[in-house]
């Protein structure tokens, strides 16, 4: 704030300057004081001297480059410095917490359900698997255990009930040598498992004589529990086979002779070590030659070494 100057002051200078051309008035500046505390609003003032022209200043701050640059600088300054203050206002929040760049992430929520629910249901897949894999492990392990289990097959021995070779004819009415045979075969089946028992069958049993099956016969299939032993009867039977040409070296019963015979079967076993899950199959080929008497009516025995088994 600008004041006029006291009485007292225009007094003294009159008095001790010579007179020259009228001066300007002298104007005072209030500025506020730096020293002030607890809004004082106390001040001082400074005497600004004013000069008949801008020559008599010691600096030109109106008419110099450097009075253009200073004012350039300070408005720059001045612009700077508010552009920055505004920059600060924006980066402030209502809060006045500073605002940070936040990340935004694309994607719903939604999907991570759903992978959510895609990792549940992989786990319960893997799970599954796993216990499938285990089981199979296991499973694996006791058929490996059960399979050295082989049951033992031996033929005991064949009785002939009754062997009859004639002449006679066919369907069609062509001559030739016939053969009727009646016999009964006993099969002895051991199973060693300590584990399970066994179903046991056989394919057809055939006695042949030449390659020309004269008669044969089936094993009914009947379940055997472990660590057992059974011998088994099967009846063979042929009514009027037709011997064809291999007939002309077969001896007739009125006669009496040796009729040399092979007896040829398999005999399969099944064991169920795990329910049906693990099965347990095994498979015994048997081939025993033997020789037929019509005149001997006694069974015919047969040894371990009498018979082949595959």
């Amino acid at each position: 704030m600008m004041h006029a100057k006291s009485e007292s002051d225009v007094t003294s200078l009159a008095e001790s300057s010579p007179p020259r051309s009228p001066k300007r008035p002298v104007y005072y500046v209030q500025s506020p004081s730096r020293d002030s505390q607890d809004g004082d609003k106390s001040s001082t003032m400074q005497a600004t001297p004013v000069y008949n022209s801008p020559m008599e200043s010691p600096s030109h701050p109106s008419f110099g480059r450097h009075s253009r640059t200073s004012s350039a600088s300070r408005f720059s300054g001045n612009l700077r410095s508010s552009s920055a203050r505004k920059a600060n206002r924006k980066q402030v929040n209502d809060k006045g917490w500073p605002e940070c760049n936040v990340i935004q992430e694309e994607g719903s929520y939604d999907d991570l359900d759903q992978d959510r629910g895609l990792s549940r249901r992989c786990q319960i897949a893997l799970a599954f698997l796993s216990f499938v894999m285990l089981f199979t492990v296991f499973c694996l392990i006791i058929w490996g255990a059960a399979r050295p289990y082989k049951p033992d097959v031996i033929v005991k021995s064949l009785a002939m009930d009754d062997f009859y070779a004639g002449e006679g004819t066919d369907a069609t009415g062509v001559p030739t040598k016939m053969v009727t045979v009646n016999c009964s075969l006993k099969i002895n089946v051991h199973n060693p498992a300590t584990m399970f028992g066994i179903h046991v069958t056989s394919s057809r049993i055939s006695l042949m004589y030449s390659e020309i099956t004269i008669a044969t016969g089936e094993l009914t299939k009947y379940y055997q529990p472990r660590k057992s032993h059974r011998t088994v009867t099967v009846v063979l039977h042929g009514e009027k086979v037709p011997l064809y040409g291999a007939g002309a070296g077969l001896a007739l019963s009125s006669t009496g002779g040796a009729v040399p015979l092979t007896l040829d079967f398999m005999i399969a076993s099944r064991g169920y070590v795990v329910g049906k899950l693990v099965r347990v199959t095994h498979r015994k080929y048997i081939s025993c030659p033997l020789v037929v008497d019509s005149k001997k009516t006694k069974p015919i025995k047969f040894s371990q070494k009498s018979c082949t088994y595959i």
